[in-house]
């Protein structure tokens, strides 16, 4: 009998879920699932305004996903629920929430449903910014071993600067609080009726390294309310990927549709689980997933601190090899942002009497331009700097701006930006790296920029297949914690996507872009590395 897995990639607006063939990785069927509350940046549910930089979503969104798009995939594919063997979700991270002793999300209460803290906070909540600026003043203070783990910089988008803020700005949220969970952990834990904290969550997002937490006395000393905080709100039981993460609970059976016994996989990070469904499993390759931001993951078989990556964990990814994560926190957004609000009329009209998008009109005459003919250079910080700066204050820049400049010239140099800041992270890394693999929406569907990519970065690029890249890489976790394969190389090779398009440097474009990144290596360590903190003062 045909066996088959389900992936789940909960992505920052929707759920997006695959039903899988375990022997080829044929993608069978899929449905999405739009968050209902989307991301709550501006006001709660219950109209409470919301301070700036907030990200919120809400956990109820995430149930629903489970609950629509699995007996929608079923019905698509005419596949028997029994047929099912495994599911793996993917999540983004670090997305947390604070639950209490019951396992319920505190912003379920009535009491907690007008508190923003009670709420999970997204990955791209920025407003713990101040409690991420003290934690590291004392890390570099104290010279704690494990901050050069994490580039040397802990980001405010991770758990530790969310849960301080918790504490100092919502106590009572704080007090009622039994876990402060990963939301795909928490989600997990529903379906299999037991708690569980994955490693690749904790290992990147929460300072989880070599098996412990920042000691009890870093905590302390960062605030006197933290004391205890490991081993209580902070798990210690921690899930690697030796094992799945358990079965298919009653509770999780009628959530899913499945039955009761199906396996569940130990959850994955959203841009880390299609590292599988790239076929990348090996040293020296590394991944560019593309969408609202990017995520550079790379493979080697050694540990050494990298000043401004997110961090590296073993087994983080792939088991048996150390896997550093750097990213972009703005690419696709950036993209959209232009086309939204500074595109004129005419280009509007233009794009609705051709039937096409402003991105493909924009992007038809971007690629009529030769590199430099803009006179346009922008830094790529419309979202603060994830790699390798890590700082949220930092904005966004286009220099060179006169009333000759024109849209498609501005929408260029935003691609060729983005194009910067990936290179700009390669060379921090410098690891040997003998393969790029992309995935994502837009790296399908935008050729100038992948083209852009490689003139830039003086390398190949390869566009993988898949655009459900996330979601089959889950697939995969579920049909190897199924025990349909042994391990995660052979279930890669059998069912991870193939190289759909491959984009080859053009060597005149590639000088002339040296130039220009020059010029962007100069702004980003004039803006970014204290030669004038303007941005922070604005």
């Amino acid at each position: 009998m045909k066996q088959y897995t389900i992936g789940i990639d909960f992505g920052t607006l929707s759920g997006r879920c695959v039903l899988v063939d375990c022997e080829n990785g044929k993608e069978l069927a899929e449905a999405v699932c739009n968050y209902a509350h989307g991301v709550m940046d501006e006001s709660l549910p219950t109209g409470r305004k919301l301070p700036p930089l907030f990200a919120l979503q809400h956990p109820a969104d995430y149930l629903e996903v489970v609950r629509t798009t699995i007996p929608a995939v079923l019905e698509k594919a005419k596949i028997a629920p029994e047929q099912v063997k495994g599911i793996g979700i993917d999540f983004t991270a670090c997305t947390v929430l604070p639950v209490d002793k019951t396992g319920t999300p505190l912003c379920m209460r009535p009491e907690f449903e007008d508190d923003p803290h009670a709420y999970v906070k997204l990955w791209k909540h920025h407003a713990a910014q101040p409690e991420a600026d003290e934690l590291n003043e004392l890390a570099e203070k104290r010279q704690e071993p494990w901050l050069k783990v994490y580039g040397g910089r802990v980001s405010s988008e991770w758990a530790l600067p969310k849960l301080l803020e918790t504490l100092r700005k919502a106590p009572q949220v704080y007090g009622e609080t039994a876990r402060f969970m990963e939301a795909a952990d928490w989600l997990v834990s529903k379906l299999i009726g037991k708690e569980i904290h994955s490693l690749p969550f904790v290992g990147y997002k929460a300072l989880y390294h070599s098996g412990a937490y920042p000691s009890n006395d870093f905590m302390t000393a960062l605030d006197k309310g933290l004391d205890g905080v490991v081993g209580t709100k902070l798990s210690e039981k921690i899930a690697d990927f030796s094992g799945p993460a358990g079965t298919l609970s009653q509770e999780g059976a009628e959530l899913t549709g499945l039955p009761v016994g199906t396996v569940v996989a130990v959850p994955q990070i959203d841009a880390h689980a299609a590292m599988p469904a790239l076929q990348i499993t090996g040293d020296g390759e590394l991944m560019l997933i593309m969408g609202t931001s990017s995520c550079h993951i790379v493979n080697t078989k050694t540990e050494n601190a990298v000043l401004g990556v997110c961090g590296y964990v073993k087994d983080g990814v792939i088991p048996g090899l150390v896997t550093y994560e750097a990213g972009q926190a703005a690419v696709g957004d950036i993209f959209d942002w232009f086309v939204k609000n500074s595109v004129p009329a005419s280009y509007a009209e233009e794009a609705k009497v051709r039937n096409i998008s402003l991105h493909t009109l924009l992007t038809e005459k971007a690629e009529g331009l030769a590199v430099g003919e803009t006179g346009l250079v922008a830094l790529d910080w419309f979202n603060g700097n994830r790699s390798v700066l890590d700082d949220s204050q930092l904005s966004g820049v286009i220099l060179g701006l006169t009333l000759g400049t024109k849209p498609e010239h501005i929408y260029r140099a935003l691609l060729e930006a983005t194009a910067y800041g990936t290179k700009m992270i390669l060379d921090t890394l410098a690891f040997p790296v003998h393969t790029i693999k992309v995935a994502g929406g837009i790296a399908n569907k935008n050729a100038l920029l992948m083209q852009i990519y490689a003139d830039v970065l003086n390398r190949e690029i390869q566009v993988c297949q898949s655009t459900q890249a996330g979601a089959l890489g889950s697939a995969i976790y579920g049909a190897v914690a199924a025990g349909v394969y042994p391990d995660l190389q052979a279930a890669a090779k059998a069912m991870g996507t193939p190289v759909a398009k491959c984009y080859r440097p053009d060597p005149e474009n590639h000088k002339a872009y040296e130039k220009l990144y020059a010029e962007y290596v100069t702004l980003h360590d004039y803006f970014g590395r204290g030669g004038n903190d303007v941005m922070h003062r604005l």
